[in-house]
């Protein structure tokens, strides 16, 4: 039987899903699409106070989303090298499956069309 500590295979694709569920955290993830930023300077536009936007920034980084670094009494994040590599896999492999699918079917289709 798995140890209940054990880590799934699933278990960094759902921590990045969980990270992208909030609207908060998307929000701080387009803004660090365009650089660095302190968390002050993350939280200001969203209207939460740091304690939250620290919160929703410890989401994304365990979400495998961001990465972060302290200078002093600032922390500074910036997206992760390869933040969405993950999803983008998830994303690729099944399309692929649908596009065999799509395939089957339309082979399926043009031969009930041969006489």
């Amino acid at each position: 039987m798995p140890s209940p500590h054990a880590s799934s295979p699933t278990e960094p694709l759902d921590r990045l899903f969980v990270a992208l569920a909030d609207g908060n955290r998307r929000a701080m993830v387009d803004r660090l699409s365009r650089g660095p930023a302190s968390v002050s300077e993350l939280a200001r536009p969203l209207d939460l106070r740091l304690p939250s936007a620290v919160k929703h920034l410890a989401v994304l980084e365990a979400g495998g989303l961001v990465l972060s670094d302290k200078a002093g009494r600032v922390r500074t994040y910036r997206i992760a090298p390869d933040a969405f590599g993950g999803l983008e896999a998830w994303v690729a492999e099944r399309k692929a499956l649908w596009h065999r699918q799509f395939d089957a079917l339309d082979a399926l289709l043009a031969a009930q069309d041969t006489p």
